[in-house]
């Protein structure tokens, strides 16, 4: 007769799986966007744990996942360095990565819901549904975020330091 492992354990190596995909598909548009590879790392570990640290920050559930187990920090970064090194491979798996995509979505929610639990098991259904989506949505959210906020710092910097205009907002192409 088959025996399923522990549903925790299962939730467990998923989530790795998860984060993997999370920063994998976080390093692609990293990638879209020109950036190096530390841009990329950090946002791959914006993307990967943003989710959850929101949730448990908003939760007072501390220590944070990342900071208890500084693993899920390196595997996101890890997964980065990959995509970076194989990129062309990973654009041809792009059907791969939009399944794992969905799967990380899905785990991260399941696992959202079970910390909100864990951490008030008489939480009203409403928070603890909060809970799961913020886990699954906030960290791609983040790294757009981050990106945008970055764009913004630049451009305002070059605006206050009177750059040449055209440089900076292209108005050469309009030509």
């Amino acid at each position: 007769m088959w025996t399923f492992p522990p549903t925790d354990s299962v939730l467990h190596v998923l989530s790795f799986i998860a984060v993997a995909a999370q920063a994998m598909t976080a390093a692609l548009a990293a990638g879209r966007r020109s950036m190096d590879w530390a841009g990329v790392c950090m946002l791959a570990c914006i993307t990967a744990l943003g989710g959850g640290t929101i949730r448990d920050v908003l939760l007072g559930h501390y220590p944070l996942l990342w900071v208890q187990h500084p693993s899920f920090l390196l595997l996101a970064a890890g997964a980065a360095l990959v995509t970076i090194v194989m990129a062309q491979l990973v654009y041809r798996l792009n059907t791969a990565f939009l399944v794992l995509d969905a799967i990380g979505l899905v785990v991260f929610t399941i696992a959202g819901c079970d910390v909100a639990w864990q951490v008030d098991v008489s939480l009203p259904l409403v928070i603890v549904v909060v809970a799961g989506m913020i886990t699954g949505c906030a960290g791609g959210v983040l790294r757009d975020a981050t990106v945008s906020i970055v764009t913004g710092l630049f451009y305002s910097v070059a605006f206050a330091l009177k750059l040449n205009q055209e440089v900076w907002t292209l108005g050469h192409l309009e030509q």
